[in-house]
């Protein structure tokens, strides 16, 4: 199969804000252009246990997750004790070194430890990890750190100029290391090209039935299907 087809995936426990990451890598390929698929598989606590976000990117439209993982971000130890095994030739694995020891990967495997310590400061927000991760994830991508920028700027301005700039000093950090320590990726994303738009499915859900008629809808809010509510 020809053309750019990635897929990258997120582990950690619930609690390590797993979906930050994937949003801001959705909302980053939309702007780019790539179309994307993200599926997220997680336990039902509140914290620990283990989640799992797969999120497929394409220059070409897709309806599936896929079956591979070409790029793998652990948050936590039990992912990469997990998923390794699972992972080969060509791809890479991106982990805190602080924190996660990698164990044996298979040949071919790039392994990306990041000192995320030494990279965010002391006092940190433990959270920082996920935009090393990002940030990591876009260079060996071959996309531009001010595309990432803007995106940042966006996920964080809410929370005010001090966060929007605490991340983009990290995620710079961790962009130039890894441009001068790690192999870029297998493959490289395309040339930015008409910016896309991105759909939850719940929200694809509540808009169909709306169009369709429905009138009345009655469920105990739980998740993954609050949204629809």
């Amino acid at each position: 199969m020809s053309g750019f087809d990635y897929v990258i995936s997120i582990g950690g426990a619930a609690g390590q804000g797993i979906a930050t990451p994937g949003n801001i890598l959705a909302r980053l390929f939309a702007r780019q252009g790539i179309h994307m698929y993200a599926y997220n598989a997680y336990q039902s606590i509140i914290r620990g246990g283990h989640s799992f976000l797969t999120i497929r990117c394409s220059d070409r439209e897709i309806r599936t997750h896929g079956d591979v993982i070409d790029l793998m971000i652990c948050l936590n130890q039990d992912t990469m004790d997990r998923h390794l095994e699972h992972l080969g030739p060509n791809t890479s694995v991106i982990f805190n070194s602080d924190t996660i020891e990698p164990g044996k990967a298979a040949d071919g495997v790039q392994l990306c430890p990041m000192a995320v310590a030494e990279l965010t400061g002391k006092g940190a927000n433990k959270l920082m990890q996920n935009t090393v991760a990002i940030a990591v994830t876009c260079q060996l991508l071959g996309i531009e750190f001010s595309a990432l920028e803007d995106v940042l700027n966006f996920q964080f301005s809410a929370k005010g100029e001090e966060l929007v700039a605490m991340n983009v000093h990290v995620a710079k950090a961790a962009y130039d290391h890894s441009a001068a320590n790690f192999q870029p990726a297998s493959q490289q994303a395309p040339k930015p090209g008409r910016p896309l738009a991105v759909w939850a499915g719940n929200q694809a859900f509540a808009m169909a039935a709306a169009g369709a008629g429905v009138k009345f809808y009655c469920a105990y809010p739980m998740s993954p299907s609050t949204g629809i509510l």
